[in-house]
């Protein structure tokens, strides 16, 4: 009885959740979803889901990767993509002040390598930070886009507020994450902007963003742009596709027809989503989402059911 009083109701709930999907048949592939909390300092979180709306935390919510790089040491914003070897790629902030970023891979999503620091900004003297790096694999060049926020003062000067951080979106392209070409802008439309994520769609590709401004009218929503290829020029953005509130770091996923895309509302400390088919309709649905608690900034990815099985016996 005393050992039945430690365990906490959302343990309870996660561990049973567990044994209720085990019992059902397995589906060939499975949703998960990599996130931090808190400052990131505990490092890689995971969930799981089956139909995209109700996400389970797997190992009872604890780390699945301590961060070890940078000199704060933290993971924030990870993003983990499958590359052209079947190996899970992850990169992550590190640092709310440093100019690079971190990476690690894994085949299993449990054992990974040893994690590297990437100096990605590094030979940028004036650049304050590299924050939300996001990484796509790109079958046609059978290379790795690596793409971030970084804030320059006085480059942008069209943008540009005192006090705050004036973001553009800047690209790297790797095949083996050692040698890397030199930064170069992947999307600036003269405004402040952060957090971006591709995915493809047919022959376009799709670059969900923030769009960062705060003065003189706040706008802090998400938006899309689209491109022909993957490493842009990507248009102009949409109107915003999400609400009256506060969204950062979206992530997305297309099920059965239609767009999910999942944003962290981080005023409200909850997480939100809006749905759409046509990329130009979009319903708002985040009543209809149940996350794990303080869920941060993250990424959704599909895996294979194999992999799922093993995530959950940890």
């Amino acid at each position: 009885m005393k050992i039945l009083k430690k365990i906490t109701f959302a343990a309870f709930f996660s561990v049973m959740n567990l044994l209720l999907f085990a019992q059902e048949k397995m589906p060939d592939k499975a949703l998960v979803f990599g996130y931090f909390k808190n400052n990131g300092e505990d490092g890689l979180h995971m969930a799981y889901s089956k139909d995209a709306l109700k996400w389970i935390a797997l190992k009872n919510d604890s780390s699945f990767l301590l961060p070890s790089v940078g000199n704060d040491k933290l993971m924030r914003d990870p993003c983990i993509v499958v590359g052209g070897d079947g190996k899970f790629h992850m990169v992550w902030t590190v640092s709310w002040k440093e100019r690079g970023i971190g990476y690690a891979s894994s085949e299993d999503l449990i054992h990974w390598s040893t994690q590297q620091y990437l100096p990605l900004m590094e030979g940028e003297k004036d650049a304050m930070n590299s924050w939300a790096p996001e990484i796509n694999y790109d079958p046609v060049s059978k290379r790795y886009l690596i793409y971030w926020a970084t804030t320059i003062p006085g480059k942008f000067p069209q943008s540009e507020v005192k006090g705050e951080k004036n973001h553009r979106i800047y690209l790297v392209w790797t095949k083996d994450f050692k040698q890397f070409t030199s930064p170069e802008i992947l999307y600036d439309k003269g405004f402040n902007v952060i957090d971006a994520s591709i995915q493809k769609s047919g022959n376009n590709y799709i670059m969900f963003l923030k769009n960062e401004t705060k003065t003189p009218v706040a706008e802090k929503n998400i938006r899309i742009a689209f491109s022909k290829r993957i490493g842009g020029p990507y248009g102009n953005p949409s109107n915003p596709i999400t609400g009256n509130y506060w969204a950062e770091g979206p992530t997305a996923i297309k099920k059965e027809g239609k767009w999910i895309v999942y944003f962290d509302k981080y005023n409200d400390h909850k997480y939100g989503a809006v749905t759409s088919a046509d990329l130009k309709k979009w319903k708002d649905i985040s009543d209809q989402l149940i996350m794990p608690e303080g869920i941060r900034h993250g990424t959704v990815f599909e895996v294979s059911a194999t992999v799922l099985e093993k995530l959950m016996k940890q």
